[in-house]
């Protein structure tokens, strides 16, 4: 039987009371199991009243701190795309102008240069 499972175990203070379904989230808690107690719920869930106060506050602490690690990561992907929307941005504006068509001075010095090259042996 997994310690962690919500099968009427009481909770890792002693509390016995049958309904409270954060009893398995807070025995999670007491192995280090974070993943299944946010599976359980961690946070959703409210402590329950008849628990220790301890063990409330621990219930609270590691929903807060989830939700502290949630929101920087949001906060970290946010960022991210903003740097690569600049980077994107200032990529375009160094891009070099496309190649235009040459003078008209230019275009006649290419040509005469190129039937020169063209009678030569």
């Amino acid at each position: 039987m997994h310690p962690t499972r919500a099968d009427g175990m009481p909770c890792r203070c002693g509390c016995t009371a049958a309904t409270a379904p954060v009893h398995a989230v807070a025995n999670a808690l007491a192995v280090d199991d974070l993943d299944h107690a946010l599976d359980m719920g961690l946070l959703e869930l409210a402590p329950c009243p008849l628990c220790t106060p301890a063990c409330r506050q621990s219930v609270l602490d590691a929903a807060a701190a989830r939700r502290f690690a949630l929101a920087a990561r949001e906060r970290y992907r946010a960022r991210e795309a903003r740097l690569v929307h600049r980077a994107a941005e200032r990529a375009a504006r160094r891009k070099p102008p496309a190649p235009t068509a040459l003078p008209s001075a230019a275009a006649a010095a290419l040509a005469r240069a190129k039937a020169k090259a063209a009678r030569r042996p």
